[in-house]
């Protein structure tokens, strides 16, 4: 990741780790949804000891995907304890906030950089601005009161987390770890905070960065809020792993950030992940929602489709799906995508030409237009990328 790789996306689980089935259950599922790095809480013993059977659990179901540790306040001790884990670990997270203090801080966060040395991993040092190193917070704050312009609590806030990651991630290299394994990220729960700490971090070093709204809330407010934070970041060229940080619907699917996550970088035209579904929202001339409907079930069955056509039809990804549901933009737009349906409104003719390509190759009619146009696709697709 990094320099001119493409985006990464992140997820992560919320199982009890120490739960080996449940947790390796709820990777694959993130896997399986397009996560491309999977992080796993490592908070006991118990856990630490379960990392290695997550990781051999994965294996068999053939399941491959980056594992990423999140430490607190004791992963210098668990990853000394449980080399077990340190090893079947791709990454490690580290928290300078939660780290310890003073001396003792210094020689747990150096336990941990020495561990990740030894065992090749790269390192997220994650600063939280719920959970910032005290001491750091401490001496700029008097620093800043005592300046002939002080700057405002939110500025000196921001400048803190950037001089916690930087600081840290020097201290990181001197101990030995390469600029190469540094992954660096400054997480804020507001869309301006997190904009402002991030172009000042892009511009004061060249470590990899991840992306993310910590606590970004639920539904559509958490969506939206990532989606106005990073769409910002990303068309400036900031940002090399992303994760959204949704709170799950009660019974909701933790795959859903992962879906949105890739749904930024696909509306942005940074990576492609699944053909695109173009619907109009509706209208007057709309009174039917049949066209609502069949939007729904073939971007629910292109999503499906994806993980076996990946390797199948190459390029599909980039393909884009017209359903629409009137005479107006209809036909237009079904002429732009690669496949387009154009449903008649109210009181049109009870007919749905199909376009591919710019050009009509089929009228539909009749009760069976939503399995006939998805017959149409699967052919397509069979045609033009297989």
């Amino acid at each position: 990741m990094g320099g001119a790789a493409p985006i990464v996306v992140q997820s992560m689980t919320n199982t009890d780790t120490a739960d080996v089935e449940a947790t390796a259950r709820q990777v694959a599922e993130l896997k399986r949804a397009g996560s491309e790095l999977v992080r796993i809480t490592v908070n006991t013993e118990q856990a630490a000891r379960a990392v290695p059977g997550i990781r051999e659990a994965l294996e068999r179901q053939g399941v491959s995907v980056p594992l990423v540790g999140d430490f607190h306040f004791n992963g210098h001790k668990l990853l000394q304890k449980y080399p077990e884990c340190a090893q079947a670990l791709d990454k490690y997270r580290i928290n300078p906030g939660n780290v310890g203090r003073g001396a003792n801080r210094d020689e747990k966060f150096a336990s941990m950089i020495e561990l990740a040395c030894r065992h090749d991993k790269a390192v997220r040092i994650g600063v939280n601005w719920g959970s910032m190193d005290q001491e750091l917070v401490v001496r700029m704050m008097d620093e800043n009161a005592r300046a002939a312009e002080p700057l405002g609590n939110d500025q000196v806030t921001r400048r803190i987390m950037v001089v916690s990651a930087l600081d840290n991630a020097r201290r990181a290299e001197e101990l030995g770890l390469g600029r190469d394994r540094i992954i660096l990220s400054c997480k804020m729960s507001g869309v301006q905070d997190l904009i402002g700490v991030y172009r000042e971090l892009s511009v004061r070093c060249d470590y990899a960065l991840h992306l993310g709204l910590t606590e970004a809330g639920m539904g559509s407010k958490g969506i939206v809020a990532s989606t106005a934070a990073l769409a910002v970041l990303l068309q400036e060229g900031i940002g090399d792993t992303i994760r959204i940080s949704l709170t799950p619907e009660p019974g909701g699917a933790r795959t859903q950030e992962v879906q949105v996550a890739q749904e930024i970088l696909q509306s942005m035209g940074l990576r492609s992940f699944t053909p695109m579904v173009i619907a109009c929202p509706g209208c007057g001339r709309t009174s039917s929602v049949f066209f609502q409907q069949l939007a729904q079930e073939i971007q629910s069955y292109l999503r499906q489709q994806m993980p076996q056509w990946r390797g199948r039809y190459p390029g599909v990804e980039d393909m884009s799906v017209a359903v629409m549901g009137c005479v107006v933009n209809g036909p237009g737009e079904s002429k732009h995508a690669n496949i387009g349906i154009s449903l008649p409104g109210s009181g049109e003719s009870p007919v749905a030409p199909v376009y591919e390509d710019g050009e009509k190759t089929v009228t539909l009619k009749g009760d069976n237009i939503a399995s006939e146009f998805q017959q149409l696709v699967e052919r397509y697709v069979e045609r033009h990328y297989g």
